[in-house]
């Protein structure tokens, strides 16, 4: 007999066999889980970032061919406070909010249910998987909440910068919206949205799913600190910024008070690069990157603790 020296323990098992063994899967997320824990977590983070997505917002619709009336981030908060007091700064706030939840429900629970499909045997995602659920999720989101929403949300903003600003809240808002361009009115600038939020999600599911797989290693069930998770979010978040602003850009244009001058999204791209340069396609990037990343992170943290606490009041197994 060879090797009578050495001796393999019968009750160790190989870590390749360990690894696959049904006691190591990873505990697939329910889709009603999800949809109630993304829209917990979208209402939360929304109402303490709103204020950059403010100030980003008014800075895109500052055209340079106007003039422009603000001279950067600190002028707009300070006209801002000063012409209409903090308030000012979350006008708009009610038409996000009630777009948030819906939006971070039908996000997760979308991804959720892909990714449940797709996993391997031991209940992990590939990233490239992670990378299509997110895409999926953010079409989905785009098509039902996100582009009546930021319509709304833009044409608010826009309307304060008038010298007589006709909407008088978020229900008197839409109403008259609907009244003066009909339904449609609610649906401006849908592809350039539906190619943000596609690309958003799928950039940001695909970084962050790259990142836990990468902490996790073989154990899928390997806990991850919420501070963690809010690192590996806020890196996701920044990540979706630089891979697609030009595209925020252009739907905020496509869905302001003066969407009429474009004809298409491509010509509204158009139009901004022969007008304004290639700069103008990156405006706003500072104030949204804060908000992103900070949005990002505070979503996931609070979407994962609130899924914790779930599992322990809803068995779906």
């Amino acid at each position: 007999m060879q090797d009578k020296g050495t001796f393999i323990s019968p009750f160790l098992r190989p870590r390749c066999l360990a690894a696959a063994a049904p006691a190591g899967k990873a505990k697939l997320t329910h889709p009603g889980k999800a949809i109630l824990a993304g829209g917990i977590a979208g209402g939360i983070e929304i109402c303490i970032t709103f204020p950059t997505e403010y100030v980003k917002t008014q800075l895109q619709l500052d055209e340079k061919a106007n003039p422009p009336k603000y001279r950067g981030i600190t002028d707009c908060v300070k006209q801002t406070v000063q012409g209409h007091g903090i308030k000012g700064l979350y006008r708009g706030l009610s038409s996000l909010l009630y777009g948030s939840i819906p939006k971070s429900a039908v996000r997760f629970g979308v991804f959720e249910f892909l990714s449940n499909r797709v996993k391997d045997e031991s209940g992990r995602l590939d990233s490239t998987k992670g990378l299509l659920c997110g895409l999926g999720a953010g079409v989905m989101e785009a098509v039902f909440v996100v582009c009546p929403m930021e319509t709304v949300k833009v044409k608010f903003i826009h309307d304060q910068t008038s010298a007589n600003p006709k909407y008088k809240g978020f229900y008197h808002g839409v109403r008259e919206i609907v009244r003066e361009q009909g339904f449609r009115g609610t649906y401006q600038g849908l592809t350039a949205t539906v190619l943000k939020q596609g690309s958003n999600q799928a950039i940001r599911f695909y970084v962050m799913t790259s990142l836990k797989n990468w902490y996790k290693g073989d154990d899928p069930n390997k806990a991850m600190n919420p501070l963690l998770t809010g690192a590996f979010g806020a890196i996701a978040g920044a990540a979706s910024v630089f891979g697609n602003t030009p595209l925020d850009v252009i739907k905020t244009r496509m869905q302001g008070l003066e969407a009429h001058k474009y004809k298409s999204t491509l010509d509204c791209a158009v139009k901004i690069l022969r007008n304004e340069g290639v700069a103008a396609f990156y405006k706003g990037t500072v104030p949204r990157l804060c908000r992103v990343c900070l949005d990002v992170a505070i979503v996931f943290i609070i979407y994962e603790e609130v899924v914790k606490v779930l599992n322990t009041v809803w068995k779906t197994d």
